[in-house]
């Protein structure tokens, strides 16, 4: 590309009259209202309240789908809360530590991050986990104060490093003099207290808050609400926004990808030097959405999940015709000792399939084979190159794909 063309580009961008603020349109953004969440916000706060008081609230734990609003209404309440707390005089001066544990999902990682909440440094490495524990409750113990811990996809953290780090948090007020703790969990998963350790759930005491899926017609009204404040007045063609909220609303409603196919949309146009945005930029960023969002998910599995894509990826490739569970398991354990690590049974790789299937990424259809039983048949739901250029970014399946051509005779 020349200078010039560069510059040319450039100019394009900065001559566009699209957006006004592009930033409010990401999904991060916090509003000062949140269409359709005020019988949540009132559920949060009122249990919250009872730090301005002086009191500890319940933990609490927010179950629903991606996109529902959760995270921004729990950020919401603290921040309003915290605000309140500043202007009443409370036995408990109100602080918070935010965690996303999709990010940050290890035992220590947890516990340096709630440290620092506090102004204690802690080394990346190098410390036993007790002693980082200890000197986070030391210092936050130095003075009467609450600590609201928000947990968003606590799930991660569960399924990542245990139920250890939940234990020790859930009891830790039992131990403190001055300060208090309260627990906020966010996660996806509805099962998710199925995963947990019984002496966890009995020492939770927690409140429980579902979160539906917004409606096609809550979803207008949170992007008519965005679109006033990120695009110039007048540069969106009617009809856009009600197609961004029915194609999220077609995914279970979610906000976020309504919000962030506007966006997206916004973006084409912009780079095109098209003055409106319009239903043919909503289509085309769709599916570029989908291809991002995909490649998100599949870089986030578990270790365990992508060895069993992969073993349909593998069978796929190699033209197998009929892929079923047992195929899938039989290559599995070739692979798990292949990168050395635990071979699960096959029982759970069916739960992983399910899961798979559950995600979009494989179709698995129950057939009935006779007196042979039930079982599934199953095929990539995805491009299969987008699964290779993926997976192939894990460095520990990278020797599979150094040395495919020795599965060339898999299923067969």
């Amino acid at each position: 590309m020349s200078e010039n063309t560069l510059d040319a580009t450039f100019d394009r961008i900065l001559m566009s009259n699209i957006f006004k603020n592009r930033d409010v349109m990401r999904p991060t953004y916090i509003p000062s209202e949140l269409p359709h969440r005020e019988q949540q916000i009132t559920r949060v706060g009122l249990i919250l309240a009872a730090a301005l008081k002086g009191g500890t609230p319940s933990n609490l734990f927010i179950y629903g789908k991606t996109g529902t609003g959760k995270t921004a209404v729990v950020k919401y309440v603290i921040e309003k809360l915290s605000e309140r707390a500043s202007k009443v005089e409370s036995k408990l001066k109100v602080n918070h530590a935010y965690i996303n544990c999709r990010i940050i999902d290890t035992t220590y990682r947890v516990l340096a991050r709630l440290a620092e909440s506090v102004n204690v440094e802690i080394p990346f490495t190098g410390l036993p986990t007790d002693e980082v524990y200890f000197r986070f409750k030391d210092k936050l113990d130095c003075e009467s104060q609450l600590l609201i811990i928000v947990l968003d996809e606590v799930d991660k953290l569960v399924e990542k490093s245990g139920t250890d780090v939940l234990y020790n948090l859930t009891r830790i007020n039992s131990s403190l003099k001055q300060a208090r703790v309260s627990i906020v969990g966010i996660t996806n998963d509805l099962k998710f207290k199925d995963y947990l350790d019984p002496r966890v759930l009995s020492s939770l005491s927690e409140e429980e808050l579902v979160f539906p899926p917004y409606t096609a017609l809550e979803l207008q009204d949170i992007l008519k609400q965005r679109a006033e404040m990120g695009f110039n007045p007048g540069v969106i063609d009617a009809g856009v926004i009600n197609l961004c909220a029915a194609l999220a609303a077609r995914e279970h409603g979610d906000a976020r990808r309504a919000i962030d196919l506007l966006r997206l949309a916004g973006e084409c146009a912009e780079r095109e030097g098209a003055a409106r945005v319009t239903e043919d930029h909503v289509r085309r960023s769709m599916f570029q959405y989908e291809q991002d969002i995909v490649s998100e998910l599949l870089k986030s599995l578990p270790i365990q999940s992508k060895v069993v894509l992969l073993s349909v990826y593998l069978l796929e490739r190699n033209k197998v015709p009929e892929i079923i569970t047992g195929d899938i398991f039989n290559i599995y354990l070739k692979l798990a000792e292949l990168i050395k690590i635990d071979s699960l049974t096959q029982r759970r790789i069916s739960d992983l399939i399910n899961e798979l299937d559950m995600h979009g990424l494989i179709n698995a259809a129950i057939i009935n084979k006779g007196r042979y039983g039930r079982t599934k048949k199953i095929k990539l739901a995805v491009s299969p190159e987008l699964v290779r250029a993926c997976l192939e970014k894990d460095f520990r399946l990278r020797r599979i794909f150094t040395l495919e051509s020795s599965f060339s005779n898999i299923g067969g």
